[in-house]
């Protein structure tokens, strides 16, 4: 099983890295401000877990427990940064994970996100996709990403279908959202995928745009 420490991610604006403690101010800021944004896709938090939103030490702790899943490979948590360049991304727009690791014979992970309102539709989402897949593919491994979506989350929706992964059909009730069992649209992408189409995926969201457009 790989165990990954410490690490940081780059594409072409963004910069992903593991969210820490210090980063509570800027988790705050975000989640407060797009809260009607986010949390009508959000699964409740389990009662006793604390508001990771405005308390300080439960959020921290969110952090000490992605920080254990990714020694233990079972799953990759990452701040989405953006800056005036990737070495000085110093922004919190989001989150994107691989959670749901599994070896064996499945060799599969579910890739999750969400993206600060004010910055929807940019390209930072698929951007940072991209970036994920290929940690997924090419150094985890994997031989499997999928991404469900609650059926009218179009600008969710949108992101899988930007980067054309495959839907697989609607999987009833499939997870309970704010008390609800929700159906949800399943996509997904598999390594024989990712290699036909990685230098695809590169020039396109990854590259600097003057390599991307000669």
């Amino acid at each position: 099983m790989l165990a990954v420490r410490s690490i940081e991610l780059v594409g072409r604006r963004v910069m992903l890295r593991p969210l820490g403690a210090h980063d509570f101010e800027r988790w705050r800021e975000v989640r407060r401000r797009c809260r009607n944004w986010l949390e009508p896709w959000e699964p409740t938090a389990p009662l006793g877990s604390g508001n990771v939103v405005e308390d300080r030490r439960a959020f921290a702790a969110r952090c000490g427990v992605r920080e254990r899943e990714r020694q233990l490979g079972t799953a990759y948590g990452f701040g989405i940064f953006i800056g005036p360049t990737y070495h000085e991304a110093s922004r919190l727009i989001g989150e994107i994970n691989l959670s749901s690791v599994q070896r064996g014979p499945f060799q599969n992970a579910y890739l999750g996100y969400w993206v600060d309102q004010a910055l929807a539709g940019q390209g930072y989402i698929p951007e940072a996709a991209v970036v994920m897949l290929r940690f997924a593919f090419e150094v985890l491994g994997l031989h499997r990403v999928q991404v469900s979506i609650i059926p009218r989350n179009l600008p969710s929706r949108r992101v899988a279908e930007k980067l054309g992964l495959r839907e697989e059909g609607v999987a009833l009730r499939y997870l309970e959202i704010n008390g609800v069992w929700e159906d949800h649209m399943r996509y997904a992408i598999t390594a024989e995928e990712w290699e036909e189409r990685s230098q695809a995926y590169l020039r396109h969201w990854l590259l600097p745009e003057r390599a991307a457009s000669s």
